[in-house]
């Protein structure tokens, strides 16, 4: 099992953020466009062990997959939401985002994933692939949209 860990200072109120990570499916297409359709399956009253129907498009090809929320909560100054799903039989992927709230109208955010691989050719594919570059394309285009909505928000 591989693991990935980013922080950014990002800034852009914690709400703004958020939305983003925990909002509904526009918000979450802003900063994962190839989501395109996120279906509540089972929900619980405190979103530990709700479900969703995800579906991924690459190209041509859609991917679907349950999503289950591991832990949550929602508090003023901090927020954290773990995720965890099985991407194409190959592999046992857990995301984690949490956020901070900074002075100033800041927030700090954290992104963690681990990616477990569940057969031999996963095994393989891992080994020959890159190393956190998705992980900070995926923390950098958080950042970048929730300054670039926060922005908007300010000269309205």
């Amino acid at each position: 099992m591989r693991e990935w860990r980013k922080g950014k200072n990002i800034n852009a109120p914690i709400e703004q953020v958020w939305k983003l990570l925990d909002g509904s499916l526009e918000d979450m297409q802003k900063i994962m466009p190839n989501v395109i359709e996120n279906k509540l399956i089972k929900e619980t009253e405190d979103k530990v062990g709700s479900i969703y129907l995800q579906k991924f498009q690459e190209r041509k090809r859609v991917q679907e997959y349950e999503i289950e929320t591991l832990a949550y909560e929602n508090h003023a100054d901090h927020k954290k939401m773990k995720v965890a799903f099985i991407l194409a039989n190959m592999f046992e992927i857990t995301a984690t985002y949490e956020v901070e709230q900074l002075e100033d109208g800041r927030t700090y955010f954290v992104y963690t994933t681990t990616n477990k691989p569940l057969k031999w050719i996963a095994k393989l594919l891992m080994k020959l692939g890159g190393g956190d570059k998705v992980v900070i394309q995926f923390v950098e285009r958080v950042k970048q949209v929730a300054e670039s909505e926060a922005n908007s928000e300010v000269t309205q």
